[in-house]
């Protein structure tokens, strides 16, 4: 019996190097900010022109330019 007091000390231990984990929802939300002028779905900045163009023509059979007016394709970007 002699061996509850390490394992109270290890989990004393343990306890103070667990970190808790942090959600990234609150950041992913401030993150939306491209947004389809025609049904207000918001995307993620990183969002690329391929996923806006097949949006755009799937949900509105229109063209990115309409959907998204005030979106730039990165330069060196695809």
């Amino acid at each position: 019996m002699g061996n509850g007091a390490k394992a109270a000390q290890k989990r004393e231990r343990n306890a103070k190097d667990n970190k808790v984990a942090k959600s990234q929802l609150k950041s992913n939300v401030k993150a939306m900010d491209i947004q389809c002028q025609i049904c207000k779905s918001t995307f993620l900045k990183t969002t690329r022109a391929p996923q806006l163009t097949e949006h755009a023509v799937n949900k509105h059979s229109k063209s990115i330019a309409e959907c998204f007016p005030s979106y730039e394709i990165p330069a060196g970007g695809k």
